[in-house]
């Protein structure tokens, strides 16, 4: 299977290459050409499979040509030593839960894929840049921490991500680098993509990305779509509730439904960086410098996998209405909903999926089973969740021990020739 830019001004590449170089050269974010469609024998066998089982066979149909069988399942195998469980909270209302791997977030999924993937194709030493908001530079450090030729490279807008977020970076060493830059999550993606877009520091480091523009760390996202589908008694497609910053979880949904996955629609939910809502009220994309809230993933005012989005949608709002609806919500609303969820059923949210359970209320219909994705354990939050349950949260002992843990940071500005001079240092 070949890839191609969202841009289609480069040509067609295998998914090795795509991979390796994380942007095309065109700037745009690669595709594949085609996307391959499940059969209804697999469709019927879902309940059937364990997580692994599933990702493997959907993960075959698209690196069947470049992957062996036998490496593909021990990649698989190793990546995914977690599962994705559906928890009901209310009514027909369920969380996936995304949040049970090593770093408990969801980015645990396509940062480790991607490390076994880059561990079958890096022949000669990669740099990995790394743009986060939050909880891709913690899963991405532990998957590629201390991987032979490969070195990491993050960076965090100083003093808006939460304590445990940026330790979990931050007292790896080694291999991994954090940088913290002065600036907001859009200062740090744009100086991940000035990187990619000179071509002079490209010819002295190979570089690629763990963000989710790298096609590697995208297309794992839509596994855990069908094993929320394979755990629904109710056979009516659901209606998905995405907590949305940069778009990638949602872009991985779209793809699972055109892989055939029964979905009845999706609800893109944002905090008040609300770009895409606005995009689909209005017609007109018009990114803007991101605000801090207490979501802070979702901190996103230039959401890079729009431009994924907007190509699968043929750039057409209309198109993109009929399976998407979104709204934002405010840091107000988030705490209320911590607060009012936890006294009716106990269940404890994190700040992403309680903005997302807030945009399953407000548009699911009463026919249709609705989940959201709790993209991450509420004990990354305590600063914001335990104030609003009244209580303390069990911190658990994998996230307890790098609280103690010395950190290894470099302090940035949001400057590029600062960021390439470290580079090159």
């Amino acid at each position: 299977m070949l890839f191609r830019s969202t841009r289609r001004q480069s040509e067609a590449v295998s998914f090795r290459t795509a991979v390796l170089n994380g942007l095309a050269a065109d700037g745009g974010l690669y595709l594949p050409e085609t996307i391959p469609h499940i059969s209804e024998r697999f469709l019927q066998a879902l309940p059937r499979l364990t997580f692994q089982e599933l990702s493997y066979e959907l993960a075959n149909l698209w690196l069947d040509t470049e992957i062996k069988r036998s490496d593909l399942k021990n990649i698989v195998e190793t990546a995914f030593e977690f599962d994705a469980p559906l928890v009901q909270v209310e009514s027909n209302i369920f969380a996936l839960e995304l949040f049970h791997g090593p770093t408990f977030a969801f980015k645990d999924f396509g940062a480790r894929f991607m490390a076994q993937v880059l561990a079958e194709f890096v022949e000669n030493e990669i740099t990995i840049l790394v743009a986060t908001s939050g909880d891709t530079g913690s899963a991405v450090a532990n998957a590629f921490h201390n991987a032979a030729g490969i070195k990491v490279v993050l960076l965090f807008p100083s003093g808006k991500i939460s304590e445990i977020q940026r330790k979990q970076m931050t007292t790896l060493g080694g291999n991994v680098r954090a940088l913290a830059i002065e600036g907001n999550f859009d200062d740090c993606q744009q100086l991940v993509k000035q990187a990619f877009a000179d071509f002079e520091l490209r010819t002295q480091l190979q570089l690629s990305s763990a963000n989710s523009i790298n096609i590697a760390r995208l297309l794992p996202q839509c596994f855990y779509y069908f094993r929320a589908v394979a755990q629904l008694s109710d056979q009516h497609p659901p209606i998905f509730s995405v907590p949305s910053g940069n778009f990638g979880n949602l872009t991985a949904g779209v793809i699972a439904k055109r892989m055939g996955l029964p979905v009845e629609r999706f609800i893109a939910a944002t905090n008040v960086n609300d770009v895409v809502p606005q995009y689909l009220k209005t017609g007109k994309f018009e990114p803007r410098p991101s605000v801090q809230t207490i979501s802070n993933a979702m901190d996103v005012g230039n959401p890079s996998n729009f431009e994924r989005l907007s190509y699968l949608y043929e750039n057409d709002v209309t198109k993109m209405s009929d399976e998407i609806c979104a709204a934002s919500f405010t840091d107000h609303k988030t705490e209320q909903c911590i607060r009012h969820t936890f006294q009716e059923t106990n269940y404890v949210l994190d700040p992403h999926g309680a903005v997302a359970l807030l945009g399953l209320k407000k548009f699911r219909s009463d026919k249709s089973a609705g989940i959201f994705l709790e993209t991450a354990h509420p004990a990354k939050f305590t600063e914001t969740v335990e104030p609003a349950i009244a209580a303390k949260i069990d911190i658990p002992d994998k996230l307890k021990s790098c609280l103690s843990s010395p950190e290894h940071v470099v302090k940035l500005k949001a400057s590029y020739e600062e960021f390439r001079s470290f580079l090159l240092g």
